[in-house]
């Protein structure tokens, strides 16, 4: 309107009423409908109009675009083989004659996937970093909505404020990042056509658009952990050219993730963060940096002025089960609880030697006690024997109940939930009765008659080896109710004593 066009309009619209009043017009229907329009065009400024949270042109948007970002991909911990297949990707932008002279087409379209947590965004920003990019970023779920066509609008309009952005500071590339693609890029049904159908083909259209020859170049880079939820049309090559598996880090990975969170941290001269690294074994990325995190809050809740080892103990216990919490139950769950843990303990133990680091009656989350575990070393691959192993002493808490007290608890729910899906994973690998299959094509019958024989064949052989250690229980319980820690050394003593006595 100009720089006075508000004031104008002010000015202008009471004379027109005042006119066309005085000429005879009904001007309630004018007015109503003056009051939704404008009602409707505030309405539509509030929620970000139709760009990715700006307005409808990109001249007036203000999305999430941003300068490249500092980080780089050496302040992101493990991920070796990851970093390495998306920077080879990269230079295909850097080094553009290069590619050229060898004909090489550069890709359109990058996808992360992995589990969340493992550093997804992170390498996307470092890919902006690495490559002088535009960045831009939005999640899938901003282009979601009830209104057909809003989402297919902002996809149109983020692909062009990367062109125009990238035009205007002067950068050969821009990149666009969609974290949760999952939400507008799942499979079709064939179905009615929803609004996120019509934002998926909008965006795969986008890509088709995306042209080796033009300048600023854009690719787009995607997040999911769900992968096998999007739709054939988008994972083909010349859209999604690459798909990097974004794991979670092995032992290496872990340690270098720890070194680069714990540059600003005061620890103390003892502290082994290899250890660390060895006891967080299925971590992701922003677990060990919660590990650190949680460490340095207990250091001041301890008024201490360094990081311990006891600390990083107490922190990967609370990243992993919760807080210590202030339930109290009475002497008999104490008891039993005790009792429970006692069994999981001795049949790690002799399943697993040397495997029990503490067995403690401290409720942490849901859990009323736990028993915490030695560092074993990485392992992906499991035979029949280690599953039946790690079946037994998911049974053995319930299986201590019932030789004390005759009955279960509903302290063995999580157990029970862990053993069958590890019965679940032996089926799946062909290491059951019933060869190899796909559950999927088996009766529910058949899966339960085997699902019950195997879990029936292994409680009733861990109730056989804990009847051996009965005395065991007996002379930890006493220990345990007492000081509600028992640790690995005493333990494993009186485990001894018992060996001895049984040879």
């Amino acid at each position: 309107m100009g720089k006075f066009g508000k004031e104008i309009a002010i000015g202008v619209i009471p004379v027109l009423i005042a006119f066309l009043l005085f000429i005879g017009v009904n001007v309630v229907p004018i007015i109503l409908m003056t009051v939704v329009g404008v009602s409707l065009f505030f309405m539509t400024r509030a929620r970000g109009g139709f760009g990715i949270g700006g307005g409808g042109s990109s001249g007036g948007s203000k999305s999430k675009a941003k300068a490249p970002t500092y980080l780089t991909f050496d302040q992101i911990g493990g991920q070796d083989r990851a970093k390495k297949e998306l920077i080879e990707a990269l230079d295909f932008i850097v080094k553009r004659d290069q590619i050229e002279k060898l004909g090489i087409r550069p890709l359109k379209g990058m996808l992360l996937t992995g589990p969340p947590g493992t550093g997804k965004t992170l390498m996307a920003k470092a890919a902006a970093h690495y490559t002088n990019s535009v960045f831009l970023a939005a999640s899938g779920s901003e282009f979601v909505e009830m209104y057909v066509g809003v989402g297919a609008s902002r996809v149109r309009d983020l692909f062009r404020e990367a062109r125009q952005k990238a035009a205007k500071e002067g950068r050969d590339s821009a990149i666009i990042f969609i974290d949760e693609i999952d939400v507008i890029g799942g499979k079709r049904d064939g179905g009615q056509h929803r609004e996120y159908d019509q934002t998926l083909n909008q965006l795969l259209t986008e890509m088709d658009g995306i042209h080796t020859s033009d300048s600023p170049r854009i690719l787009l880079m995607a997040a999911t952990n769900r992968k096998e939820l999007l739709d054939s049309a988008l994972l083909r090559p010349g859209r999604f050219d690459r798909h990097i598996e974004v794991d979670l880090p092995d032992k290496k990975g872990r340690l270098s993730i720890l070194n680069i969170h714990a540059k600003n941290k005061p620890l103390a001269a003892d502290v082994n963060l290899e250890q660390v690294a060895e006891q967080t074994f299925g971590f992701s990325g922003a677990h060990l940096e919660s590990v650190l995190n949680e460490a340095a809050i207990y250091a001041l809740r301890h008024e201490d002025e360094e990081i311990a080892q006891k600390h990083l103990s107490l922190a990967i216990d609370k990243v992993m089960m919760g807080e210590k919490t202030d339930r109290e139950t009475n002497n008999e769950e104490r008891n039993r609880v005790a009792y429970h843990e006692l069994g999981h303990a001795i049949a790690a133990e002799l399943l697993r030697p040397a495997s029990v680091s503490q067995v403690s009656l401290s409720p942490r989350g849901k859990a009323l006690g736990f028993v915490r575990h030695n560092p074993q070393q990485d392992q992906y691959l499991y035979t029949k024997e280690y599953l039946e192993q790690q079946i037994m002493i998911a049974l053995a808490g319930s299986a201590a109940e019932e030789m004390f007290y005759g009955s279960r608890s509903t302290g063995s729910r999580n157990d029970f939930e862990q053993a069958i899906s590890l019965v679940h994973t032996m089926m799946d690998c062909g290491l059951t009765s019933l060869g190899i299959i796909d559950r999927g094509m088996v009766t529910k019958e058949e899966l339960m008659k085997e699902n019950a024989a195997i879990l029936e064949e292994l409680t009733s052989r861990t109730r056989a080896l804990l009847e051996q250690y009965r005395s065991v229980f007996e002379q930890s319980l006493d220990i345990l109710i007492k000081e509600e820690v028992l640790s690995g050394a005493q333990f494993r003593s009186l485990l001894e004593q018992t060996k001895e006595r049984i040879a």
